[in-house]
């Protein structure tokens, strides 16, 4: 099993987890761990949303417009 090592989180950050570890009754680490294994679980929402449209016959007859517009700069004046 791997480890890392966070450095320069926020006090209150690693109070809150202090919080949350005990309300779940178990230590920060674990509650750390609990945490970054669900966030990288999550499916990624791009890739939801390709998978649901490929579903629906896919999205390659779809015309993308040209981008000929020309960017404006701003006058403070």
């Amino acid at each position: 099993m791997s480890s890392i090592i966070v450095r320069g989180l926020d006090e209150s950050v690693k109070q809150q987890l202090a919080t949350q570890a005990r309300e779940h009754g178990r230590s920060m680490e674990a509650e750390v761990r609990d945490i970054l294994t669900r966030a990288a679980r999550r499916p990624h929402v791009g890739m939801a949303l390709l998978s649901a449209a490929q579903d629906f016959g896919g999205v390659e007859e779809l015309s993308i417009p040209a981008r000929d517009d020309i960017a404006r700069t701003v006058d403070f004046e």
